[in-house]
C-alpha cells in the first residue's frame, strides 16, 4: 500500500532530576554535597533511506517516543543520558510542525534532529561554593520537545510522467524499466505512483509514473490532486498525449494548465512530449498529430512512439538523459552563484538573556506579572518549587538577570504572584 502523507505524535525524552545527596562515610564528620546531575534525555531523529518508498509505517505507529534521562544518584554519580530514537524515513520526505517545513530528507543516510530531548537537572554537588557548604539544591530535568508533526512523502526522480488517464504513461514505464505497473484499458488503471529505473546508454533514469490528471485535478478532481507533489521534485516532465486525441493541442493544454494551478514553478521545469499508440496509424497522420502539438508547445522536443511495438523508445530516452543532465547542472550553477545576503543578528547569548515583564489584571480583578525570555524560562522549568532553597535560587536569579528590580517598579509587592512559563508563584518567599 502506498502512502505519502503521515501524522505523528513526536515525543523526546525528559532529562533526569538532579540528586541532593551528602557523603555518608565513617570516620567523615561532615560529608559535603555529592549529588549528581541528571542524564540528558534522548532525540528523535529521523533518517532518511532508499529502502522505503511509502510513510505506510506511521499508519499504524502514529507515537514516536525516545527514551527519557536517568536521574543522578549519590557519590556524583550523574543519570546516564536517553537513548536517542532514529527512525528511518523515505528519502524525499519532508517534515512540518505548526505547517512550517523544519526537516527535508533528500539524500540517502542524511540524519536531522526532529525533537531535541531535554537538558538534565543539576545535582547539589553543583551549587557547593566558599558561602553554600550545605546546598540542598537540585533541578528538575527538562521536558523534551513535543508536538504533531505532519509527514509528506515527494518522489524524487529525474523524469516525471504527466499526462490523462490511458495515455500509455504505465505500459511506457513498464517497458523502459523494471517497473510493473498494473495495466488496463481503462481510465485510472494507476492508483498510486510508481517508480521505475530505465537504462540508456551508459546511465540510468528514475521514472516515476504519476497517475493521470484531468480537467480540474488542481481543484481536487479526479485522482491527480492527490499526487501532483510527486512532481515537484522531478528533474523533467515527459508529457504524454494519446495519438488518437481528437483535439490533441486542447489535451496539451488542459495539462499545462493544471500544472500551472497547482505550482506555477512547474510551468518552467523541463519537458519533452511524446504522442503514444502510434502503431495502426499512418505516418502523415502522425505527422500531422505532432505538428499541431509544436504549434502550441513552442521549442518543446516533439516524439512519436508505440511502447508495445518498441518505436522511438531509445530517441525518447536519450532526450530525456540530455534533459536532466542540463537541469542537474543549472541548479548547481544557481546554487554555486546565489550571493549569501549579509544580514546583522544580536549576539545568541544576549537573545537567551533577554527577558519582558507584563503587568496583567484578570477578569476578576486578581492582578499577576508575566516574565518571559528564553533564559529566565529555562531556569524557571529547571526549579523545583516543592523546594524552598531552590525556589530562592529562582528569585536570586531574578535580582541578577534585573527582572526583581522592573518587577517592583512595575508595582510587585512580597505576595504578588509571578508566572514564568507554566510556574506561578509568589514574589517573595512567604
Amino acid at each position: 500500500m502506498f502512502v505519502d502523507t503521515a501524522k505523528v505524535f513526536i515525543s523526546a525524552g525528559k532529562g533526569g532530576d538532579g540528586a541532593v545527596s551528602f557523603r555518608r562515610e565513617l570516620y567523615v564528620e561532615k560529608g559535603g554535597p555529592d549529588g549528581g546531575a541528571g542524564g540528558k534525555g534522548g532525540d528523535v531523529v529521523f533518517m532518511a533511506t532508499e529502502n522505503l518508498n511509502t510513510l505506510i509505517d506511521f499508519r499504524f505507529k502514529p507515537e514516536l517516543k525516545a527514551k527519557n534521562g536517568e536521574d543522578g544518584s549519590k557519590r556524583d554519580r550523574h543519570g546516564a543520558a536517553g537513548v536517542p530514537l532514529i527512525v528511518k524515513v523515505p528519502m524525499g520526505t519532508t517534515v512540518r510542525k505548526n505547517g512550517e517545513i523544519i526537516a527535508d530528507l533528500t539524500e540517502d543516510g542524511q540524519k536531522v534532529v526532529i525533537a531535541k530531548g531535554g537538558d538534565g537537572g543539576f545535582g547539589n554537588a553543583h551549587f557547593k561554593s566558599s558561602v553554600r557548604q550545605t546546598p540542598r539544591i537540585s533541578e528538575k530535568g527538562e521536558m523534551g520537545d513535543i508536538f504533531e508533526a505532519e509527514l509528506e512523502l515527494k518522489l524524487l526522480a529525474d523524469v516525471g510522467l504527466v499526462g490523462f488517464p490511458n495515455a500509455g504513461k504505465s505500459t511506457f514505464l513498464s517497458v523502459v524499466s523494471n517497473a510493473r505497473p498494473e495495466i488496463a484499458d481503462y481510465a485510472f488503471t494507476t492508483l498510486t505512483p510508481n517508480l521505475g529505473v530505465a537504462d540508456i546508454d551508459n546511465s540510468s533514469l528514475l521514472i516515476a509514473d504519476i497517475p493521470g490528471l484531468i480537467e480540474g485535478a488542481s481543484e481536487g478532481k479526479g485522482l491527480g490532486d492527490a499526487f501532483l507533489r510527486h512532481i515537484e521534485r522531478t528533474a523533467v516532465l515527459l508529457h504524454m498525449i494519446d495519438a488518437y486525441t481528437d483535439d490533441i493541442a486542447g489535451a496539451y493544454k488542459t495539462i499545462r494548465d493544471e500544472l500551472a494551478s497547482y505550482n506555477l514553478d512547474l510551468t518552467d521545469r523541463a519537458e519533452i512530449v511524446a504522442l503514444t499508440k502510434i502503431d495502426g496509424l499512418d505516418d502523415d497522420i502522425i505527422q500531422m498529430q505532432v505538428d499541431v502539438v509544436k504549434e502550441v508547445a513552442g521549442n518543446v522536443p516533439v516524439f512519436a512512439i508505440s511502447s508495445s511495438a518498441h518505436k522511438g523508445l531509445t530517441e525518447v530516452l536519450r532526450a530525456l538523459q540530455t534533459k536532466v543532465v542540463e537541469s542537474r547542472k543549472l541548479v548547481d550553477m544557481f546554487n554555486d552563484d546565489e550571493e549569501e545576503i549579509e544580514t546583522i543578528t544580536l549576539d545568541k547569548a544576549k537573545i537567551a538573556e533577554a527577558w519582558s515583564v507584563d503587568r496583567v489584571e484578570s477578569e476578576d480583578g486578581l492582578i499577576y506579572f508575566v516574565v518571559t525570555g528564553e533564559k529566565i524560562e529555562k531556569f524557571a522549568r529547571r526549579t523545583n518549587f516543592s523546594n524552598y532553597e531552590g525556589a530562592n535560587r529562582l528569585r536570586d536569579i531574578m535580582k541578577k538577570l534585573g527582572i526583581a528590580h522592573e518587577l517592583r517598579r512595575r508595582g510587585a509587592e512580597g505576595d504578588s504572584i509571578i508566572k514564568i512559563g507554566d510556574a506561578e508563584f509568589t514574589f517573595l518567599e512567604q
